[in-house]
C-alpha cells in the first residue's frame, strides 16, 4: 500500500468460518448482540480500532421485525461503545442516509436528522450509543445506497440485482423521484481506512459525489455493460406499498471527506467499470 502503515486485522462475522479466503487477516466467530462474546474477543485481541458495520439493513423487515432491529442497529452499538469506552479502543460506526427526512438533500454533516423508518431511528440511536465511546474515541461514517462484489455475500445490493435482471432480459421497473449519491464500496472502504490513519474523529459522509435518481443509475448500468437501456422503465414510488417509508431525496455532500481525508470516490461510470472488471464483465468505457 506504498507508505501506508500495516494492520494487524480480525474480522469477525457469525458464520463458523470466514466467507473470504486468501486474505491475511484473522477471523473470531462473534454475534455482536452477545455481550459476552463481545466481551470474550475485546480481551482475546486487544483491538485499538473498532469498524462495525454489522447492521440490520432490510429497510422494510426492520419495519416487521422492531425488536431484532433495534437489537442490532441500536443496542449492539452501545454494547461496543462501552467495550471501547472500557479499553481505549476508538470505535468507527457505519450509519446511513435514512437518518434523514429526505426533504432537504443532499446533505452536510450537520443537518438535522429526522429519520421516517423504523430503520432509520434505530441507525439514529446506533450513532448516539457511539458517541458514549468519549470524547475523542468515536466516528461516525454514514454512507448511502452502497453497491460492490465480495466472496459469499449475504445478500445482493441494487447493481448486482440489476445485472441479474438485465442479463435475464427482464424489464425492470425504477423510480424516478428518489435521488441518492450511490456509492463504490472499494471507496467506503477506502475513506474509513483514512478516518483510521489519520486518526480522525466526528461525522463524515462517505459517499459518491454524482447525485442521480435510481432509475439514473439503473440506466446507467445498463448502458455501461451492454445491455438495452429500455429494459429499464421508469416509474414513480407512488407505484410501490412497501411496510417503510423512503426519503425522496437523500444523498450526500462529501466535501468535508475530500479536504479532511483526501477521500476521492470514483464516478459512478467508473465504479461499474471496476466492478465489471472484479465480475469479469465486459463493459463499454466510453
Amino acid at each position: 500500500m506504498g507508505g501506508q502503515p500495516n494492520y494487524d486485522v480480525l474480522a469477525t462475522g457469525q458464520d463458523e468460518m470466514p466467507r473470504f479466503s486468501g486474505g491475511s487477516c484473522g477471523y473470531a466467530r462473534m454475534d455482536v448482540t452477545d455481550p459476552e462474546r463481545v466481551r470474550d474477543v475485546f480481551v482475546n485481541f486487544a483491538p485499538d480500532v473498532v469498524i462495525n458495520c454489522a447492521a440490520m439493513t432490510q429497510v422494510d423487515q426492520c419495519e416487521t421485525e422492531r425488536e431484532r432491529c433495534w437489537r442490532i442497529n441500536s443496542d449492539a452499538v452501545d454494547t461496543l461503545a462501552r467495550q471501547c469506552l472500557a479499553t481505549g479502543a476508538r470505535l468507527v460506526q457505519v450509519s446511513t442516509d435514512f437518518i434523514f427526512d429526505g426533504e432537504a438533500g443532499p446533505y452536510k454533516e450537520k443537518a438535522r436528522p429526522n429519520p421516517l423508518s423504523y430503520y432509520g431511528r434505530s441507525k439514529l440511536a446506533g450513532e448516539n450509543h457511539a458517541r458514549g465511546a468519549g470524547m475523542d474515541r468515536w466516528s461516525i461514517v454514514r454512507t448511502v445506497l452502497v453497491y460492490g462484489n465480495a466472496e459469499g455475500l449475504s445478500r445482493s445490493n441494487i447493481v448486482l440485482w440489476l445485472l441479474d435482471k438485465l442479463g435475464r432480459g427482464e424489464t425492470v421497473n425504477m423510480v424516478s423521484d428518489q435521488f441518492r449519491t450511490p456509492t463504490y464500496a472499494p471507496d467506503l472502504a477506502a475513506g474509513i481506512e483514512r478516518i483510521v490513519r489519520f486518526g480522525k474523529f466526528g461525522v463524515y459522509h462517505v459517499s459518491g459525489r454524482e447525485y442521480m435518481s435510481v432509475y439514473e443509475m439503473a440506466v446507467q448500468t445498463a448502458e455501461v455493460f451492454g445491455f438495452d437501456p429500455e429494459l429499464v422503465q421508469p416509474t414513480d414510488s407512488s407505484t410501490f406499498i412497501q411496510p417503510a417509508t423512503r426519503p425522496m431525496k437523500s444523498g450526500f455532500i462529501v466535501l468535508k471527506a475530500e479536504s479532511e481525508l483526501g477521500y476521492r470516490p470514483r464516478s459512478f461510470r467508473e465504479g461499474l467499470i471496476h466492478l465489471g472488471e472484479v465480475l469479469g464483465m465486459k463493459t463499454i468505457a466510453s
